[in-house]
């Protein structure tokens, strides 16, 4: 009986360290659970992505491209590289917006258009052709609505006008330059006969 006598304070000092052990992993917080909704994992990647919508008449609305289309599911968003949307309008006018990058919200309500943004809208009529630029474009389709908070550039054949911050709304077709508006206007030069 001696024997267990001394070893009774190893053996209650082992089963108390056992108890310590199991108590301080039931009172810590769960790791977080490591599938890829909680982290920022790609489920889908597209290479060179190629889209065109259609109108009712069967003619081509707009054509989407880019390099490389990634989705991510956590929050439902998609990152483009450089794409380019051309978006055929009445009467034969184009609109092309390039981009280095894109990300498109969740529910497609919202495109942010950065690095080297420019719109392009092709000549027609009497109209030369008209060139936006600038490093950020907020896009709401829904809306029709495109804003910027940064420095642009519009620029047609005459006139060059620089702005911080722009608001366009293309249903009103209303223009909002914002601040540190500057422009310059040069008579266009009668045809050398």
């Amino acid at each position: 009986m001696g024997r267990y006598a001394a070893w009774f304070p190893v053996v209650l000092l082992a089963a108390l360290a056992a108890v310590t052990a199991w108590l301080e992993r039931q009172v810590q917080p769960p790791e977080p659970a490591r599938d890829a909704k909680s982290r920022h994992d790609p489920d889908y990647i597209v290479e060179k992505l190629n889209v065109t919508r259609f109108g009712p008449d069967g003619a081509a609305r707009y054509v989407l491209n880019a390099r490389r289309m990634t989705h991510y599911p956590d929050d439902d968003t998609t990152f483009l590289e450089v794409p380019k949307l051309v978006h055929y309008g009445q009467h034969g006018i184009k609109v092309t917006a390039t981009a280095r990058q894109a990300t498109v919200s969740s529910n497609g309500q919202d495109a942010y258009l950065t690095d080297n943004v420019q719109v392009v809208r092709s000549a027609y009529a009497d109209k030369s052709e008209l060139k936006v630029e600038t490093t950020y474009l907020h896009v709401i389709p829904e809306d029709n609505v495109v804003e910027t908070d940064k420095l642009v550039k519009i620029s047609d054949a005459n006139t060059l006008i620089t702005s911080v911050g722009l608001e366009f709304n293309n249903e009103t077709r209303i223009l909002h330059l914002l601040s540190r508006v500057r422009g310059t206007y040069e008579k266009p030069r009668p045809a050398r006969r």
